[in-house]
């Protein structure tokens, strides 16, 4: 596999941002899509994908999600182009036989209440990252975070499904004059020990 170069490091992690503030300029559709459909290739546990996303774009749309955000990430949200709201469903083993069919997999999970949990999660979770990754690469700015209800979100949103939210990003282009100072991370030697 040949490595990425520096330009794309940067535009994933190096130069990437969470950001607060969006410059007035729409997040078309189709790029939504270009965003999951590169998203998708990304590994989960057996090919679960569990990940299910709901892309809040319209103003009818960000009313209902207004009552479920936390003060703090009202305003950012309300002026961001679109928001996913990133979920996971409780019954993606009901995909396996399509996702994974070489191995009976779903009855791996069926009546396995905790281990369907623990997969869900971890996997919808590995799937956001995934997503983030993949909306920087095509051209995105992301704003990705907590702070809301999730009981609210699920209840709005998803409804009669067996998703639960996990987190909401912002999309956008970013205003970076809204950017705070970057914040260090830990050194390798600070996180890091090779055993």
């Amino acid at each position: 596999m040949t490595q990425a170069d520096n330009t794309a490091l940067d535009i994933i992690f190096r130069n990437a941002r969470t950001h607060n503030g969006w410059q007035d300029k729409p997040v078309e559709d189709a790029l939504l899509q270009q965003v999951y459909d590169l998203c998708k290739w990304a590994p989960t546990s057996a090919n679960c994908s569990p990940m299910r996303i709901v892309f809040v774009k319209s103003k009818e749309a960000k009313e209902r999600l207004k009552p479920a955000m936390d003060a703090g990430n009202l305003a950012k949200t309300m002026a961001a182009p679109a928001t996913a709201i990133i979920g996971y469903d409780m019954e993606f083993y009901e995909q396996l036989p399509k996702l994974f069919p070489h191995a009976d997999a779903k009855s791996w999970f069926v009546g396995k209440d905790e281990f369907i949990k623990t997969s869900a999660f971890r996997n919808g979770s590995l799937q956001g990252a995934y997503f983030i990754i993949a909306a920087r690469a095509l051209g995105l700015d992301c704003g990705p975070m907590s702070g809301f209800n999730n009981d609210k979100v699920d209840a709005e949103f998803f409804k009669g499904t067996k998703v639960k939210s996990n987190f909401l990003c912002n999309l956008g282009y970013g205003d970076p004059s809204k950017l705070y100072p970057r914040s260090p991370r830990l050194s390798f030697n600070e996180a890091c020990k090779i055993a």
